[in-house]
């Protein structure tokens, strides 16, 4: 349950208590007659959570009035064959909610940073006037649900789209729900050009979820299991990082209100030197943990899972984790987070920072991206005992590892490119972010039994090692610990069946991250696949992979210059600019692995580049601007009026930056 939770208090207000003399109880003594009346925990109180999110037994309730049921939903042909349908008990099931409004809800490319919400949308009424009688009626189909249409010439597009060839087209995104909030319905969807060419974040994502099902499937065949139509899904879990600031402070500063960071100043004298704020207590003296309160009770309401809530590392930095989930969901749901931190911030009185990076010295804010896959029915392929008994092959797990350590070897690149941009390569390389040089942690014990099988020495089952702790108390009796340590300052670590990319920036759509993630490993089990399908041992195959790849493991200390130098001469991908990462998407070899997994064209390719750039620029003009007015409007006027300081230098630097 969620401490003092908005719908707890509701219910307890709206609770009457009657003595036995008809005598109304005071709210303290109600509170004691409800702790009385039932004896166990009651999930009462926060039955309206996940009512906004037309999934589950909602849609199930809602459908079933129109002759149908929840259970159409999970096949995405409902939208050929029960679109007025699913129309009709969206509309009643807004109508409920006190909703009269609906859009399609998609997600414009370069938004991190500068567009609210990293969304865009047009709502519409779900009404008209009859033309005859005048009188008001609803107006929503099938037909409106599962298609709409925007300019596309206006969006970042790369050169994709013209003023003269503006359209653009919204197309319903069946893996993740509809949702509602306040009087608008949401309805996810990509983005595309008249000619079908990606103009979203979305768009790339779901055709990476069709090709590592693709080929994870046939991979999975020739490892013993065969899920015959069941997909393979890509499944995250997105930490989110921010900062929580005074709002008097923050409209103080137009650097924070224009770029999202400070871009000159004074480092604050106490900073996280002490170690003091990590996981400190949630102080009742300021309104943080009301506002985080707030953040998390809505985002359940909407069905966000929002389960975890502390202090981060540097002063005022917090963090939200949700529970994992399908991808598509996950990072629709992480937009709308960041929007609703935004959001409710304002009403206690602070404003969120999200950029990487917004104060020096102290740490950066980060969005952990913890990637994994597993068939629809759940079984986890990155899960060693798991996965090898749906294949009833031990050998299954190390397959597939050295699938995606040859990925991540191959296509270090990518990974880096997925998450340049500026206020990312302010953050990384210190302070628990990663460096810019991408290898993998996998562990001292399966790196050990990797090693014996890549040599031929054993293709026996790999059972992670545990530990006992023993404090030497009565108190606290000895406990079980993981094999694997938490290495955080690698990019790239496993851990608890999931790898966990680290190096995601706090303000960027992860759709990029993941997009890249499923392609690059989707590739490798598509050439094991093509091998054993032409007659290779896959047992061999992957032996060899891990032979040729073997460099990208690192278990030691990424901080320390030295391993740092050690790594670069491996020749594992290092770029430590963000403008040169990016520039990486058009190489000769990244479009062929994007067409060849029929996920981006070059063309594609080439315009999201040109936009990635642009909005790298653009970024940093903005705070370039931001830093001429504050020189001009603010530290000019005051050495001219207190008659002291580098006026001439001051003055030398504007014309130097305009």
């Amino acid at each position: 349950m969620l401490a003092t939770s908005t719908a707890a208090r509701s219910l307890l207000r709206a609770t009457r208590f009657t003595s036995s003399t008809g005598r109304t109880l005071a709210p303290a003594t109600a509170q004691t007659a409800l702790s009385a009346i039932r004896s166990f925990a009651s999930i009462e109180p926060y039955a309206d959570y996940g009512k906004s999110v037309f999934t589950g037994r909602v849609a199930d309730e809602y459908l079933k009035k129109h002759g149908s049921s929840g259970d159409i939903l999970s096949d995405p042909s409902w939208t050929k064959t029960h679109a007025d349908t699913v129309a009709k008990a969206v509309l009643d099931w807004a109508v409920d909610r006190g909703a009269n409004t609906y859009c399609h809800w998609f997600q414009p490319m370069a938004s991190s940073g500068v567009r609210h919400g990293q969304t865009g949308q047009v709502q519409n009424m779900m009404m008209k006037f009859n033309r005859t009688t005048n009188d008001v009626e609803f107006d929503f189909d099938g037909k409106m649900l599962i298609k709409g249409e925007t300019d596309g010439s206006s969006y970042p597009n790369g050169g994709l789209r013209a003023t003269h060839q503006a359209g653009g087209y919204l197309a319903i995104d069946t893996s993740s729900p509809i949702f509602l909030r306040g009087d608008t319905v949401f309805i996810p969807s990509a983005f595309v050009s008249y000619y079908g060419a990606a103009l979203d974040e979305k768009t790339p994502l779901l055709r990476s979820n069709m090709a590592i099902s693709k080929h994870a499937k046939r991979l999975l065949k020739h490892l013993g299991l065969d899920i015959g139509d069941k997909d393979v899904v890509s499944n995250i879990g997105l930490e989110q990082e921010f900062f929580l600031v005074p709002r008097e402070m923050y409209y103080k500063r137009p650097d924070l209100q224009l770029a999202g960071r400070t871009i000159i100043g004074k480092d604050a004298p106490r900073g996280q030197e002490m170690c003091d704020h990590y996981m400190a207590p949630p102080s009742l003296a300021n309104p943080a943990l009301a506002c985080m309160q707030e953040i998390q009770d809505e985002c359940w309401r909407l069905g966000i899972p929002l389960k975890t809530r502390h202090r981060e590392v540097a002063p005022n930095q917090y963090e939200f984790a949700p529970l994992y989930g399908y991808n598509t969901t996950q990072i629709d749901q992480n937009l709308m987070v960041m929007q609703i931190i935004e959001e409710v911030s304002a009403r206690h009185g602070l404003a969120a920072l999200l950029q990487e990076k917004p104060f020096n010295d102290v740490n950066g804010s980060g969005k952990h991206n913890n990637w994994s896959i597993a068939t629809e029915d759940g079984t986890m392929m990155l899960h060693p005992a798991k996965i090898n008994a749906a294949t009833g092959n031990p050998a299954s797990f190390a397959v597939i590892m050295s699938a995606i350590i040859a990925a991540v070897n191959e296509h270090g690149d990518l990974l880096r490119m997925a998450i340049a941009s500026p206020g990312n390569d302010f953050r990384l390389g210190a302070c628990e972010a990663p460096p810019a040089i991408v290898s993998t942690y996998l562990g001292d014990d399966m790196t050990f039994y990797l090693s014996h099988f890549k040599d031929g020495k054993g293709e026996g089952e790999y059972i992670p090692q545990t530990k006992m702790l023993d404090l030497g108390t009565h108190e606290v009796l000895p406990f079980e610990v993981p094999a694997e340590d938490r290495n955080r300052t690698s990019p790239f670590p496993y851990g608890g069946a999931r790898f966990e990319f680290r190096a995601v920036g706090s303000s960027q759509n992860p759709s990029m991250v993941n997009t890249v993630l499923n392609t690059i490993v989707a590739e490798k089990f598509a050439e094991l696949a093509d091998k054993c399908d032409a007659g290779a041992d896959i047992h061999d195959l992957a032996r060899e992979a891990l032979n040729e790849n073997w460099r990208v493991i690192f278990n030691g200390n990424n901080y320390d210059p030295e391993m740092q130098e050690e790594l670069t001469n491996r020749g594992i991908w290092r770029i430590d600019s963000g403008v040169e990462a990016i520039a990486r998407l058009t190489d000769p070899k990244s479009i062929a692995l994007f067409q060849k997994m029929k996920v981006l064209t070059k063309e594609e390719c080439e315009s999201r580049q040109q936009i990635l750039h642009d909005h790298y620029t653009g970024t940093v003009e903005i705070e370039a601007k931001c830093l001429v007015d504050m020189i001009q409007q603010h530290i000019i006027p005051s050495v001219k009026s207190a008659g002291v300081g580098p006026l001439s230098d001051l003055q030398k630097a504007v014309v130097t930056l305009k």
